[in-house]
């Protein structure tokens, strides 16, 4: 399938939810879609006879100022076509449902979103830290991040 017609067949589902289709991104073309919409959308890929999405390659988040987006990558290893989703949340209250019970490998991708940026992935069956320590504080690649002098009563190097 084309994006267009992904995102012609998300748009007729789905309605409302898809909330901008970027045709014209200047790397990917991109659809925005309603957070607490995320699993019902990556359920309607991935089950569809003619999406068949069953792979997501990469989720990363994203710091906007003011908003978090967590960005998927997804792609149809059958039927060779690939699509990429994105959901915004405002920083202070950055929650999106956990799409890990429709693809396993978002457990630690949504995990490693948690850990350097703070988004509460609902219904996660176990978000904790991966990278950083259980007791560190803060969000590392959050923009307004701000690195502590000490950690541990040891100094950090920066």
């Amino acid at each position: 399938m084309t994006f267009q017609e992904i995102s012609e067949s998300l748009q007729k589902k789905f309605g409302e939810a898809v909330l901008l289709v970027k045709a014209d991104a200047a790397v990917d073309p991109f659809i925005v879609v309603a957070p607490q919409s995320i699993c019902d959308i990556a359920l309607f890929l991935r089950d569809d006879k003619a999406m068949q999405i069953d792979s997501l390659s990469c989720l990363s988040g994203v710091d906007r100022k003011g908003t978090l987006e967590v960005v998927y990558h997804l792609a149809s290893m059958t039927l060779k076509h690939k699509l990429v989703l994105k959901v915004s949340v405002p920083t202070d209250r950055p929650e999106v449902p956990s799409i890990e019970s429709v693809w396993k490998t978002a457990n630690w991708h949504e995990r490693e979103a948690y850990d350097l940026f703070g988004v509460m992935f609902t219904g996660h069956p176990d978000l904790r830290r991966i990278l950083l320590p259980y007791d560190w504080e803060g969000y590392p690649l959050r923009k307004d991040y701000e690195v502590p002098e000490f950690y541990n009563g040891m100094r950090v190097p920066y």
